[in-house]
C-alpha cells in the first residue's frame, strides 16, 4: 500500500512538474536565444544596438547560438526581433483621376500585388513602404496613363498594365517591397453629366436604329404586298380576257349538234325564268277575255 501511494505521489509530481516546467523551461531557452522557430511565410530579422545580426528567412527550427552567434544570447534582452509576413498581399485602387486627350475625365481602377523581397530594407529604408508603393503606384498610373486617347485608354488595358508596372518596379524594390502582377481593372467616366449625354446619345441612337429597322420592314411588307396585288391582277386580267374565248369555243363545239344546241338554250330559258321573281299566270286556251282583263289589271296596277 506504501508502495503504491509512493508511486502515486511521484507519478503526479512529475505530471504537474512537466505540466508546469516545461512551458517554463522553454521559455527561458528562448530567453536566452538558444533556439526560434520560424513559421511558414514569415521571417525573423534581429537586430542589437541598431545592428542587424541576423535574418531567418527559412521555415522550421533555427538554433540561434550556431546561425548567429554569442550576440544571441542577449538579443532577446537588449536587442528587438522583428516578424515580417513574407506573402504575397494584394490592393485596389479605386478611380484613379486621368484625363484622356481629348479631355474626358476618366476614372481607373488599379489592383496589384505586393510582397516583400529584402526584410532589412523594408524594415529601415522606408518607414511606411506599404503607403509609399500604393503612391507610387497611384503617381504613375497618373503620369504614364494620362493625355491618352479615350480609345486606347478603353481597350488597351494590357498595355497600360505593363506601363505602369514597368515605372513603378525599380523603385518599389529599392524598399525591400517588391510589385507583383498589376491590372488596369476599370476604365470609367467620372463626370455625372457627360455620363448622362452618353446615355441620351445611346438612347437616341437605338430609337433611330428601330425605327430604321421598323421602317425597313414596313416598305417590305409593302414591296411584297404590292407585288402580290399586281401578279393577281394581271393573272385576272387574263383569266378575264380568254374566258370569250372558252366560251365562244364551247358554244361553237355545241353548236355543231342542233339538237343539243336546242336543249341548251331551253335549258338556259327556263333557268333565267325560274331566277326572274315575276308572276306567271296560266291561261286557258280560247281565253282571249280574260287574257286581256289579266292586261287590264296589270296595267293599272303598275300605274
Amino acid at each position: 500500500m506504501n508502495n503504491l501511494t509512493l508511486f502515486g505521489s511521484t507519478a503526479a509530481f512529475v505530471f504537474f512538474a512537466f505540466l508546469i516546467g516545461e512551458p517554463i523551461l522553454r521559455w527561458l531557452i528562448r530567453l536566452f536565444g538558444v533556439y526560434a522557430t520560424v513559421r511558414e511565410g514569415t521571417c525573423h530579422v534581429y537586430v542589437l544596438f541598431g545592428k542587424v545580426i541576423g535574418v531567418l528567412t527559412e521555415p522550421g527550427l533555427h538554433f540561434l547560438w550556431l546561425e548567429i552567434g554569442p550576440q544571441a544570447i542577449i538579443s532577446n534582452w537588449l536587442g528587438k526581433r522583428y516578424i515580417l509576413d513574407m506573402r504575397l498581399d494584394q490592393q485596389y485602387l479605386r478611380s484613379l483621376p486621368v484625363n484622356s486627350e481629348e479631355g474626358a475625365p476618366m476614372g481607373i481602377g488599379v489592383w496589384y500585388e505586393m510582397f516583400i523581397s529584402d526584410p532589412v530594407a523594408y524594415l529601415f529604408k522606408n518607414t511606411d513602404p506599404r503607403g509609399s508603393l500604393s503612391a507610387n503606384v497611384s503617381s504613375a498610373t497618373v503620369r504614364m496613363l494620362s493625355n491618352m486617347p479615350l480609345e486606347d485608354m478603353l481597350t488597351t488595358r494590357h498595355i497600360m498594365s505593363r506601363a505602369v508596372r514597368a515605372e513603378v518596379s525599380p523603385k518599389s524594390h529599392e524598399w525591400g517591397y517588391k510589385l507583383g502582377s498589376i491590372y488596369i481593372r476599370k476604365v470609367h467616366f467620372r463626370d455625372q453629366g457627360m455620363i448622362r449625354q452618353i446615355e441620351e446619345k445611346v438612347v437616341n441612337r437605338l430609337r433611330q436604329v428601330t425605327s430604321a429597322i421598323r421602317q425597313d420592314g414596313v416598305n417590305r411588307v409593302s414591296i411584297i404586298t404590292n407585288s402580290a396585288e399586281r401578279r393577281a391582277a394581271v393573272e385576272f386580267a387574263k383569266a378575264h380576257a380568254m374566258r370569250p374565248q372558252i366560251v365562244g369555243a364551247a358554244l361553237q363545239e355545241i353548236g355543231r349538234d342542233e339538237e343539243v344546241s336546242k336543249a341548251m338554250f331551253e335549258i338556259l330559258e327556263v333557268e333565267n325564268i325560274l331566277k326572274n321573281e315575276g308572276r306567271i299566270a296560266l291561261i286557258p286556251k280560247q281565253s282571249e277575255l280574260l287574257a286581256q282583263l289579266l292586261a287590264a289589271q296589270t296595267a293599272v296596277s303598275s300605274n
